[in-house]
């Protein structure tokens, strides 16, 4: 066996099987890190024969740590996939093939990303693709800590690219979508204010993975630096139109307008309220 796979979850009994079906011909071993479910995702985990932990929760990037020290992972690589993704076959078949060949010096591998929203794959807007450090070395690999947009850094070595994709689906429905991303712009605004102790060397440490540079340069430098409100705007206009989010259909206009305006518009009305609490 070469390859272990995370996955952390909470109430993920709509989204895991389809996880866990996908993994399949990997033939990997499994860990959940469950923090409560109370339907039935422990119980799909364990007949699917994963091995399932138990840890409270706090944020992402602790959750994973902590899988990552505790767990008992006795493979050469490590992935990290979220209850609501999947592998597409290619990628499936790519990893066992490419893992039992990679040379030394690259202790960790990209991959793409499709994020699908009702059931469409969202293409323009800058969303695809996405690159994601998501495979590599045991002992190698540990997550920021942020509340948001955490990035697995690695202590050496160098990133390599994947060539297939792995797919972003969630089928809880746009009441869960929106509740989600409301908890989201508490945790953005903990970051963007420094609630985490010192991140000022988010750039020196992400640089290994140069797109999550590049945005997270162009939104500490630019978008945090302008006018509350109006950033948001600005950034869905740029995002619909220039970005050519439009070319997604009306199911594109709907996520683009509530993942590019509304959902930034929150963080910024969040922000607001605490200054005029202040």
């Amino acid at each position: 066996m070469v390859l272990s796979l995370i996955i952390l979850t909470y109430n993920e009994a709509l989204n895991l099987p389809t996880c866990l079906a996908s993994l399949k011909p990997l033939e990997a071993e499994i860990f959940i890190v469950d923090s409560g479910s109370t339907d039935k995702t422990v119980e799909i985990a364990k007949q699917a024969n994963c091995q399932v932990f138990f840890h409270p929760f706090e944020n992402q990037a602790k959750q994973l740590n902590w899988g990552l020290q505790n767990l008992p992972i006795k493979t050469p690589w490590v992935m990290r996939l979220d209850a609501d993704e999947r592998l597409t076959p290619e990628l499936a078949e790519e990893l066992k093939q490419i893992l039992l060949q990679t040379p030394e010096k690259i202790t960790g591998y990209q991959l793409k990303r499709r994020v699908f929203f009702m059931g469409r794959w969202i293409r323009h807007g800058g969303y695809y693709p996405t690159w994601l450090l998501r495979v590599w070395r045991t002992g190698m690999g540990t997550c920021e800590q942020r509340w948001m947009d955490e990035h697995i850094v690695l202590s050496e070595g160098k990133v390599a690219n994947l060539k297939h994709d792995i797919i972003d689906e969630n089928h809880k429905g746009l009441h869960f979508w929106t509740d989600k991303h409301n908890r989201y712009a508490d945790r953005e605004i903990k970051d963007m204010l420094g609630s985490i102790a010192d991140v000022k060397d988010d750039l020196l440490q992400v640089s290994q993975h140069s797109q999550a540079t590049q945005r997270r340069w162009m939104k500490k430098n630019l978008y945090a630096r302008s006018p509350l409100f109006l950033r948001a705007f600005i950034y869905y206009l740029l995002r619909y139109f220039i970005g050519l989010g439009f070319l997604d259909g009306k199911e594109g206009m709907i996520f683009h307008f509530l993942q590019g305006f509304w959902y930034r518009f929150l963080v910024d009305a969040k922000i607001y309220e605490m200054q005029r609490q202040k």
